[in-house]
């Protein structure tokens, strides 16, 4: 699954109070498996009263950590194709291998609020254009210090407008040519506009720092907690602990990747003892082995966003009645248990819940079937043909859509789903449709916005544009106090709540399984700090 800002990067609350409408036969024939595997996966080794388990629970919470041995792990791969240049990442095999390998100056927490990494400390100037960077005292697996001159290097070359490399869209307010180093040690990166997020853009996927120079990945050198040993493209990637990684030498010995595309093979291969982590397992084969001995099933809370794309730029979404009407008639628990196996939570029309900014003032919003309907007659849109396009480009994709077409005809809207090409789905949903299946991995609840809610921004799938919106965004970019941000970005998510285009009806869990020896994982979403992270886990 490949990991993008815009969607796959990509894969809380309470269900919603029972309606008092019939159950439609979707409902009947999805509803109750999916309760069960929901069920059965909160019962997969232990669980605390949320039922996200984590393997110091499971595994034994009072084992100490302990030095040595090895872990394989098994992801899905890109092929022969793949590539160790850590600006090239996009796959979350290659995301969590570029962070043990390379650092970089921040990284996102579990509330996707930057925290230091390979920066010690930063500060801004008043205008907030210019960001000074303290370095901490780290070293490159070649034995030479990380100073200024590599940051400045590793900046330089993933903004290279010749090059398109991941992170260059979340660093392209960077002035390289002002920006310089004061010390070794010190770094002073100049910007372009006044921006109070620049950490976001440190900690964004794909900004590491490699040495100055470095072209050549085949024999990566980093600063990360493991050296590369040995590599056979689409295969295995194998690695050992680095003695002097600044936080630490990692737990374990040695560390290997192996790729295995197929789910059910990682979980065989787990089953089997050829790998101790499989990442990215369905709730199906949760609930199929939750009373193996030897395996133990982690739930990632929040990893993942799924939702609608409602195109307000075009009848009938264009009219904000309608709008509403697509947010009052959505079963949330229904499609958290037929589309994603329950394995997850229910959503309330915004992005980010649990994130820092999150606008959690704001009451969930219900089920009601009756006001969608009066709304759409209001609109003059009862019987109106709306087609949902979708493809199987994600977990709960297809099925999702399925689902919220009977919700849809309830309230006597006349609904087809149009299943697209995967291959190119994910731009034609930018331009083309009405309403869309969507989903995304984890990122700011600023760079959410500013690379999806904004007139210029390039994957607007919604097509909300609005001049003061965007003039809302830049007072809170352009705001040092904190405190005035969070409620500039609770008053934009109001705003989205009541009218914007995307109806957010859950969050799913991803799930990993590893062997009952193996403890330490995190139970923390995709795209952070903590997850896929290997150099704080260990065998016992």
């Amino acid at each position: 699954m490949n990991v993008t800002p815009d969607h796959r990067d990509d894969v809380y609350q309470t269900g919603l109070r029972a309606t008092n409408r019939a159950l439609t036969r979707r409902q009947a024939l999805l509803g109750g498996a999916a309760v069960a595997m929901s069920a059965a996966l909160a019962a997969c080794g232990s669980s605390n009263s949320s039922g996200t388990t984590s393997a110091g629970e499971t595994a034994g919470a009072a084992a100490s950590p302990s030095r040595g041995g090895r872990i394989r792990a098994a992801f899905a791969g890109g092929g022969a194709q793949e590539t160790l240049d850590p600006h090239r990442a996009n796959l979350f095999l290659e995301g969590s291998r570029s962070k043990m390998i390379f650092e970089k100056l921040a990284d996102y927490g579990d509330d996707m609020a930057a925290v230091p990494r390979l920066a010690e400390e930063w500060s801004h100037n008043d205008e907030l254009t210019e960001w000074t960077v303290k370095l901490r005292q780290a070293t490159f697996h070649d034995g030479s210090p990380v100073t200024a001159d590599d940051v400045l290097y590793s900046y330089a070359r993933i903004v290279d407008p010749d090059e398109g490399f991941r992170a260059r869209a979340n660093l392209e307010m960077l002035d390289i040519a002002k920006s310089a180093a004061v010390d070794e040690r010190t770094v002073r990166l100049v910007l372009s506009r006044p921006y109070a997020e620049f950490p976001n853009s440190m900690a964004a996927f794909g900004a590491f720092i490699v040495p100055s120079g470095a072209e050549e990945f085949a024999d990566p050198i980093g600063s990360g907690p493991f050296r590369f040993e040995e590599w056979t493209p689409g295969s295995s990637l194998g690695l050992v602990s680095f003695d002097d990684y600044w936080e630490g030498r990692p737990y374990i010995d040695e560390l290997e990747y192996l790729i295995t595309n197929e789910e059910t093979a990682r979980i065989n291969a787990l089953l089997g003892g050829q790998v101790e982590y499989a990442h990215d397992i369905s709730p199906a084969s949760g609930q199929s082995h939750q009373d193996r001995d030897g395996v133990i099933f982690i739930n990632l809370p929040n990893s993942g966003m799924n939702g609608f794309v409602m195109k307000v730029d075009r009848a009938p979404f264009d009219d904000p009645d309608v709008r509403r009407a697509l947010f009052l008639l959505t079963n949330r628990q229904e499609l958290v248990d037929a589309a994603i196996g329950g394995a997850g939570t229910i959503g309330n029309d915004l992005f980010g819940q649990g994130y820092e900014y999150y606008a959690d003032h704001i009451p969930q919003r219900e089920l009601d079937l009756d006001e969608a309907t009066r709304l759409i007659e209001k609109a003059g849109a009862s019987g109106a043909e709306i087609t949902i396009d979708t493809a199987d480009v994600g977990t709960g994709m297809v099925a999702s859509a399925s689902v919220f077409a009977d919700q849809m005809r309830a309230a006597g809207l006349n609904v087809t789903v149009n299943n697209r090409d995967g291959g190119t789905y994910w731009s034609d949903i930018l331009t083309e449709g009405h309403l869309a299946t969507f989903r995304s991995g984890g990122m700011p609840i600023e760079s959410h916005i500013s690379q999806r809610l904004l007139s210029t921004s390039s994957t607007n799938a919604t097509r909300w544009q609005r001049p003061e919106f965007d003039a809302r965004y830049q007072e809170a970019i352009s705001t040092a106090d904190a405190g005035i941000r969070a409620e500039i970005y609770h008053e934009l998510q109001e705003t989205l709540h009541e009218e914007g285009g995307l109806a957010v009806w859950g969050f799913a869990d991803w799930i990993v399984a590893t062997g009952s020896k193996v403890h330490g994982v995190q139970p923390s979403p995709a795209n952070s700090l903590d997850w896929a992270r290997f150099d704080k886990v260990w065998v016992a």
